[in-house]
């Protein structure tokens, strides 16, 4: 036997460098890609189940791979067979980044530049796209499967990923350095309680109050910035709710994944090229009150349907879940009086916010941290009205004392002594509350 011929055929030339090897590569899944779509017929090819199609044809691809003239090894081939595969039936250069568990957010500025968020802090991506016209290829993959577009016409969209992640595109003239794309991931298992109190996000206090609220049928709202957490706490405290509860969700993106077996989705729908047909989150609130309802839970209020809101819970649909954009409780009440006034209507200052404290009971405030962590920094209830003016008291908070040299941040979560009111409320829907629960203490979190 030869012994030449046992031999693994060497690898790309070392002593070229990254960007050499990086356009070499490039060239051959060019190469490889085109010559695959000219020898299958793709139109007429079942993918509903993409594992099983990929590994149909991967043979096909590493026979292409090999009749290349350039000598590769088998990682290199495995390696290249795999982003063709990716091309083909996926999303190209993301699709890595998609598989990895531990990225939270993919944010492409240009083909050339990519970023992702893991563990709460921004780092550059080790992939590209070959041009504009690559980036947008995978745009319009990604939007075309919901049925949306995305052209000159029409070039901002909004849309989502088969596991639920939200994805943001927009494309010149109004990007000016080209398409840009946004993805903030929601994996296809969604965090739960546990996670929650193992990261140190909440206490066992805290989630026992919070999941008494539920049950008992407070409305509440979760407040807090971009990338706070909020939708995830959304998800969490949704799995409160009892199973034989029937719940309607209004998302302009459906990103909630509920678990109980009763729940009806409702997605808004952008208008098309003439600029008919949009359906907004208020017009299905208003249908959504014709669909009896047990639970309205709205992914978030951002405009005229805050009135529509505040109105329901105040007729009948006790236990709401809703969140809203706001670094603090009370900045939280201001915005929605602020979208109470987008309505049109003429509603004096007072009713409004007469509307807003007996409509709303809880106010949760979610927040990122500068180290990246997110926790639970206060959960306030609303109280009433003094005077003019609506009244909360602080139940549980986040306190922060200092941030390390390292840049972790330091603190504790505390009770503040307050009991608050709707414990009797919960105590009337048959939820007992420890006794101590509203004692002052202190929790170090666990992480």
């Amino acid at each position: 036997m030869n012994v030449l011929s046992m031999q693994t055929t060497p690898p790309i030339s070392p002593t070229r460098t990254r960007t050499e090897r990086k356009k070499l590569y490039q060239d051959i899944r060019s190469n490889v890609h085109r010559n695959l779509i000219d020898r299958l017929d793709l139109g007429q090819m079942r993918i509903e189940d993409l594992d099983t199609v990929k590994r149909q044809v991967r043979p096909i691809v590493l026979e292409l791979i090999a009749a290349e003239s350039t000598p590769l090894n088998s990682a290199e081939r495995n390696m290249i067979a795999e982003q063709v595969l990716d091309e083909v039936f996926g999303f190209g250069p993301l699709e890595p980044l998609l598989k990895d568990p531990e990225v939270s957010d993919i944010l492409v500025n240009n083909f050339q530049e990519v970023y992702i968020e893991k563990h709460g802090k921004i780092q550059k991506a080790e992939v590209a796209f070959q041009d504009d016209r690559h980036l947008l290829q995978i745009i319009d993959r990604i939007v075309s499967r919901v049925g949306r577009r995305v052209d000159e016409i029409s070039p901002m969209v909004d849309a989502r990923l088969p596991d639920g992640s939200r994805v943001n595109a927009i494309i010149p003239p109004i990007a000016l350095d080209g398409p840009a794309l946004s993805i903030r991931r929601f994996g296809a298992n969604p965090l739960s309680l546990e996670n929650l109190l193992n990261n140190g996000s909440i206490t066992p206090v805290m989630a026992e109050f919070l999941e008494g609220a539920v049950r008992a049928r407070l409305n509440v709202v979760i407040s807090g910035g971009t990338g706070s957490g909020k939708t995830t706490l959304l998800n969490i405290l949704s799995s409160f709710v009892p199973p034989d509860e029937r719940i309607i969700t209004i998302e302009d993106s459906a990103e909630l994944l509920l678990q109980q077996p009763h729940v009806v989705r409702l997605e808004t729908r952008p208008p098309n090229v003439e600029g008919q047909g949009r359906i907004t989150q208020r017009d299905l609130l208003f249908n959504c009150l014709r669909m009896r309802p047990d639970r309205i839970i709205l992914g978030e209020v951002r405009g005229a349907e805050a009135l529509d809101m505040l109105q329901a819970m105040n007729t009948g649909h006790e236990g709401s879940l809703t969140t809203i954009h706001a670094n603090t409780p009370r900045d939280a009440l201001s915005r929605i009086e602020m979208m109470v006034s987008m309505s049109g209507l003429e509603i004096p200052v007072r009713v409004v916010r007469q509307q807003i404290s007996s409509a709303i009971d809880l106010i949760i405030q979610a927040t990122r941290l500068i180290d990246g962590k997110r926790r639970v920094t206060s959960i306030t209830e609303v109280v009433g009205m003094e005077g003019e003016v609506v009244t909360t008291q602080e139940v549980f908070r986040f306190h922060q004392e200092t941030v390390t040299a390292e840049g972790q941040v330091r603190g504790y979560f505390e009770a503040t002594g307050i009991r608050a009111k709707c414990a009797t409320r919960m105590q009337s829907a048959g939820i007992s509350m420890p006794a101590d629960l509203f004692q002052p203490g202190r929790w170090e979190p666990t992480r």
